[in-house]
């Protein structure tokens, strides 16, 4: 088109919207590509791929970068494949990032986008290599938990890319078999805000459901589907029984409480748990701590390693989680769960010398206060850091790097398919001369 710059193309369709022909470059958090507009902004660009080229919708922009939607692939990766769910796409669901996407190659991204954090906000060169976990035949089938949104009538979803808008489904290829078996895409929920869904190994299932707010003609109470065969807790009430779960890993036996964390890919707890007494290598006699300690899994585990002449702390600051650890360490007398906010005051203070050190945080990381107070130390423990965000990750990390610590190794879990997300272990120490 004459006039117009090379990289701009322009529906010419009644009232359409202009789009940018882009070619699309490395991977970026939160799932997109980066591209430069003509201006030479950034565009961070999803469901695209590297060395694709794009016709590009805009769907949001800063002074300094833009977000947009490859809605036509001009030039298509090798790597790309068919999306296994009809609501993935641009202005459809925002659970999943990659469907768009080769297994083998999701996970040759998630290792660059690793890296890149890593040399970016740490200044650390690493190799990094995702391994594949088992469970999760053709990266589907893998989530046991699974939150879903409920509109006004009633009907299930879950949200739009960056929107409060539903997608309403009759399936999700990610929830696992016990999910959907619950039928739940298929039932009504007038009355309800959200419904949380976990299911064990055993296929027993527990559904948290959150009420929307009371508006006049809305139900006073959530009405069950007949035929619901799982546990309910409405509003942290429990409506009926059973309101937890028994779950495995590591040959243990762990009870999990409707709404307590627990890791959502049915490989991840004795993947993690494995690779954590790997790394630290506990031994009898030793102290170990347990940062964001959730339910209780590495405390446990590390007690077991540590053994009654040892000493475990855990902390965790939900009174719920805390209950389901002390039921879960109950025999190991030699582990004291204590109720409380993980803070630099905290470290500083009531860590006594511990040899080891587990941590495993939310997205948003451990924060650099704490990380700060974990260098200064006098035991100079071993650090087990579990993380399922890079960029926190890295900044994290940063500290522990700038005080004179290494990164002495990092392993990253194929944990969650067809998303951006990747799950890290890091084990760093104090240099020693």
């Amino acid at each position: 088109m004459v006039g117009m710059p090379a990289d701009v193309a322009l529906d010419q369709e009644a009232g359409a919207e202009a789009l940018l022909e882009l070619e699309t470059g490395a991977p970026a958090a939160g799932g997109g590509f980066v591209a430069h507009a003509p201006d030479g902004r950034v565009v961070f660009v999803r469901h695209a791929l590297p060395g694709e080229r794009v016709a590009a919708r805009v769907t949001s922009e800063t002074r300094s970068f833009l977000r947009a939607d490859a809605v036509e692939i001009l030039r298509a990766s090798p790597d790309r494949v068919a999306p296994p769910c009809p609501a993935s796409g641009p202005g459809r669901c925002g659970g999943c990032d990659y469907q768009h996407v080769d297994l083998a190659a999701q996970r040759a991204l998630k290792a660059a986008m690793v890296a890149e954090q890593l040399l970016r906000v740490a200044g650390l060169e690493h190799p990094v290599a995702v391994e594949e976990a088992p469970g999760a035949p053709g990266g589907l089938g893998w989530r046991t938990r699974v939150r879903f949104a409920v509109d006004r009538s009633g009907h299930v979803g879950l949200r739009r890319h960056r929107s409060h808008q539903l997608q309403l489904l009759e399936h999700c290829p990610l929830a696992s078999p016990g999910i959907e078996a619950l039928g739940l895409e298929a039932a009504r929920w007038p009355g309800a805000r959200d419904l949380e869904a976990f299911v064990a190994p055993d296929g027993a299932a527990v559904l948290s459901i959150e009420r929307g707010p009371r508006r006049p003609g809305t139900p006073q109470r959530v009405d069950l589907p007949e035929g619901l065969d799982a546990g309910v807790v409405v509003n942290g009430q429990v409506r009926r029984q059973p309101d937890h779960l028994t779950v495995q890993a590591c040959g243990r036996d762990f009870v999990v409480h409707a709404g307590v964390f627990w890791q959502v890919h049915p490989a991840a707890a004795d993947l993690l748990g494995t690779a954590v007494l790997e790394a630290l290598d506990p031994r009898p006699g030793q102290h170990a701590v347990d940062l964001f300690a959730g339910a209780g899994l590495f405390s446990a585990l590390l007690a077991d390693r540590v053994g009654p002449t040892g000493a475990v702390l855990a902390v965790e600051r939900d009174p719920r989680a805390c209950g389901d650890a002390r039921a879960n360490t109950a025999e190991q007398h030699w582990v004291k769960t204590v109720r409380a906010e993980v803070t630099a005051e905290l470290v500083a203070t009531r860590l006594g010398s511990p040899d080891l050190v587990v941590l495993d945080p939310a997205r948003q990381g451990a924060g650099t206060d704490v990380m700060a107070a974990l260098a200064d130390l006098e035991s100079e423990p071993t650090v087990a850091y579990v993380s399922c965000d890079a960029a926190s990750f890295a900044r994290d990390v940063k500290v522990l790097l700038d005080d004179g610590w290494e990164l002495v190794s990092l392993r990253a879990f194929d944990l969650f398919p067809m998303t951006e997300h990747v799950e890290l272990l890091g084990v760093l120490r104090p240099k020693r001369a």
